[in-house]
This record gives C-alpha cells, sequence and structure tokens, in this order.
C-alpha cells in the first residue's frame, strides 16, 4: 500500500510525451477512463503536436517535454517516447512529484534500472512500466499458479518471432539509432517474453547463457538470439527471439509436476492460455480477454487507490538484468553469473 493520499476531488491530470502511434493508443486509453482526463501531450514533432491537438479534447500541446511538466497542472504523466529517453523522462517526472506510466523497457542499462528502482523505493509516487502481459487474465492466472501459489516449474520455453527486417535493410528507424534504442529486437520486443517467464514463475534467475546474432559490427542491434535463463530451483528456460522472420508469433510453455501452462499469441492480438493435466489432457479455461483492464485504467486505479501497481519497477529491473546479461553473454561468448548481481537495491550496500 502506498502512503500518499490522492485527492480525489478531480480526475487524473494526465501528460502524454511521445505521439507515436504506441503514444496515441496510450492517450485513447486514458480518455477511456471515467476519473482521468488527458489535459497535455507532447512530442520534439510539432506536426505530431498538431494532429493529437485535434484528436484529444481540449489538451494542451508542447514540442518539450520538461516544458510540459512545468506549464501544465499534472498528477501524473505516460511516456510514450523511444527507449533511451525513458530514463531521463522518469526521473524529471519523480523530481516534480508526478506520478509515471512508462512504456517498456524501464531503461537501456542495468545502472539506470537500478538507480530507478531505489528512486521507487524512496518516492509515494505510483511508478509502472507498461509489460502488458501483467494484465492478461491467462498470465494472471499461471503468475497464481507459480509466482502467487505454491507450484514449483520445472522447464521452461519462450518464444517470439517478428518481421524487422525493413528496419534492417535502411537503419533509418529511431530503432536503429543507438541512443534512442539502446538495442536490438531482444530490447525492444524479446524482453516481453523475459519479463512474462519472470514474473509468472516468480523465480530468481542465477545465470545466463546466450548466443546472439548482430547485425552490426559495434554489436549493438541484435537480429535473433537464443538464451539459456538458470533459475534458483534447478528450472532451465530456454528462450528463443528474433527479428528477421516474416509475422509474430509468441509461444511461452512452462511445466511443473502437474503438467503445464501454454500461453499462445499471434501477431499482436490478445494472447491466450490453456493448461495441460498430468495425463496429458488440455483444458481450455473460459477467461474474460474483453473486459480486462487497459494500461491506462490499471494506472489510474493504482493511482487513486492507493495499491501497487500490476508491472512494477522491480518488475522491469529483474527484466532489464537479465535482457542485459543476454546482450553481455552474446558479445562475450560466456556465461554471466547473476548470483550477486541479482541483490535488489535494498538487499546491496549504495
Amino acid at each position: 500500500m502506498r502512503d500518499h493520499d490522492m485527492d480525489k476531488s478531480h480526475d487524473l491530470r494526465v501528460g502524454l510525451v511521445g505521439l507515436g502511434s504506441l503514444g496515441i493508443r496510450l492517450g485513447r486509453q486514458f480518455e477511456s477512463v471515467s476519473d482521468a482526463e488527458l489535459v497535455a501531450v507532447a512530442d520534439i514533432n510539432e506536426e505530431n503536436v498538431t494532429e493529437a491537438a485535434q484528436e484529444f479534447d481540449d489538451v494542451t500541446g508542447h514540442t518539450g517535454y520538461e516544458t510540459m511538466l512545468d506549464a501544465a497542472a499534472l498528477d501524473a504523466v505516460a511516456i510514450a517516447t523511444p527507449n533511451g529517453l525513458h530514463y531521463d523522462q522518469t526521473v524529471a517526472a519523480l523530481d516534480r512529484d508526478l506520478h509515471v506510466l512508462c512504456e517498456k523497457p524501464l531503461a537501456t542499462n542495468v545502472e539506470d534500472a537500478r538507480d530507478l528502482y531505489r528512486r521507487d523505493q524512496r518516492t509515494d509516487q505510483v511508478v509502472m512500466v507498461g509489460y502488458q502481459r501483467h494484465l492478461n487474465p491467462a498470465f494472471i492466472e499461471a503468475h497464481e499458479r507459480w509466482a502467487a501459489g505454491d507450484a514449483d516449474p520445472t522447464f521452461i520455453t519462450g518464444e517470439i518471432t517478428h518481421d524487422w527486417r525493413s528496419y534492417y535493410e535502411t537503419m533509418d528507424d529511431w530503432r536503429m539509432d543507438p541512443q534512442l534504442s539502446g538495442g536490438g529486437h531482444l530490447l525492444n520486443v524479446g524482453s516481453h517474453v523475459i519479463d512474462a517467464i519472470l514474473w509468472v514463475t516468480g523465480l530468481e534467475p542465477t545465470g545466463v547463457d546466450a548466443t546472439v546474432v548482430f547485425h552490426d559490427e559495434e554489436q549493438v542491434f541484435d537480429t535473433q538470439s537464443s538464451i539459456t535463463i538458470e533459475f534458483d530451483n534447478g528450472a532451465v528456460a530456454s528462450v528463443s527471439d528474433t527479428g528477421v522472420v516474416a509475422c509474430t508469433r509468441e509461444h511461452i510453455h512452462i511445466w511443473d509436476d502437474n503438467g503445464a501452462v501454454y500461453l499462445e499469441g499471434r501477431d499482436w492480438k490478445e494472447r491466450t492460455g490453456y493448461t495441460i493435466d498430468a495425463e496429458s489432457t488440455e483444458h481450455h479455461p473460459s477467461l474474460d480477454y474483453h473486459g480486462r483492464q487497459t494500461k491506462a485504467h490499471a494506472f489510474t486505479e493504482s493511482v487513486r487507490e492507493g495499491t501497487q501497481p500490476p508491472i512494477t519497477v522491480r518488475d522491469a529491473f529483474e527484466t532489464t538484468l537479465v535482457t542485459m546479461a543476454a546482450y553481455e553473454s552474446g558479445r562475450t561468448g560466456e556465461r554471466v553469473d547473476l548470483t550477486g548481481r541479482y541483490a535488489l537495491p535494498e538487499d546491496s550496500p549504495d
């Protein structure tokens, strides 16, 4: 439970930075929340600001993020900018005592992610990160079986495929800018699978061994990777990620002594899931995918009720650590021992 006491006499006043397709979708989500109000938007592209001001009612537009923070009467900010801007923009919002909904990843290096975790521990403001599988009913049910339950995962596989071939061919998208992107397909897309596995199982990684194929000589932009994650209970996860195939599919399969949960997705439609029992019989539960919360709804509820958000900074910190360990292993050809590195800020000296 958070200690802050949200003033409920008015709607949650939200400023949105980053007006690409993801930012616009996030803005539309806030417009559908009854006790939230999108009051300001910001983007370095003036045309984006103009179009957003036409799309959303009664918003002020800004071409500077900190200008928006200082000029608008805000309770919270939503950040949907390129990865490399997330750290500085989150810090700027927290310095102004604002709540933050930041799209993933939390940061593009472990040091910044760790610093945000420390800041999150010191603030009463809600900070939520945009790994949306935490809001999916099938993933929630799996989380309740393992991380929040008493079953013990024994074998895990994860895979996500995607078509980024045009980005690698032209190298002119922000995702191919090392300062804005911070990495390739694994950081931008594959980390969804790493996050989901860590959150659903609740296991602590002890080591990462990865083979990573890079597009560039500087070894920043990965195209494909094969990752082995070892856990403290002896379980092993095999995670495969690629950005150079024709279409998107996602599969996460987690086994324990009583069977398995299979989490599946195609394209960018809602992920679904089913269970397999010890006799190999499949069970397809009736889950309410249409009534699930959006990120904007979940964030607003956490702020107004003073509760922990469904995707925490701790979750995102752990995902960043494992993702960056995979990059390190891919570059060095050596297994990365996470013993000690995985100690969270409250467990280790400043």
